[in-house]
């Protein structure tokens, strides 16, 4: 995962695993640490694993983990 737009530029071009999630934040594991970036204001590119980067606003994915099944997706 990688971090390519923020509201906070401290933000920007932080990359690793998210390893937890919030409803309004995502928790990295980067070389340097853990950190914590808020979804609202916050343009990511999640690589998944056959290898594909899908390009997400944070505020699509800003809602609970588990309601978060419960919504519609456009076809990518």
């Amino acid at each position: 995962m990688e971090v390519v737009g923020s509201t906070n530029k401290f933000h920007v071009s932080i990359k690793g695993l998210v390893v937890d999630e919030t409803k309004n934040l995502l928790v990295i594991e980067t070389r340097k640490g853990i950190k914590k970036v808020q979804k609202k204001g916050t343009r990511f590119i999640f690589t998944i694993p056959d290898g594909k980067k899908v390009k997400i606003n944070g505020i699509k994915i800003a809602v609970r983990p588990e309601e978060r099944i419960k919504l519609k997706v456009k076809k990518w």
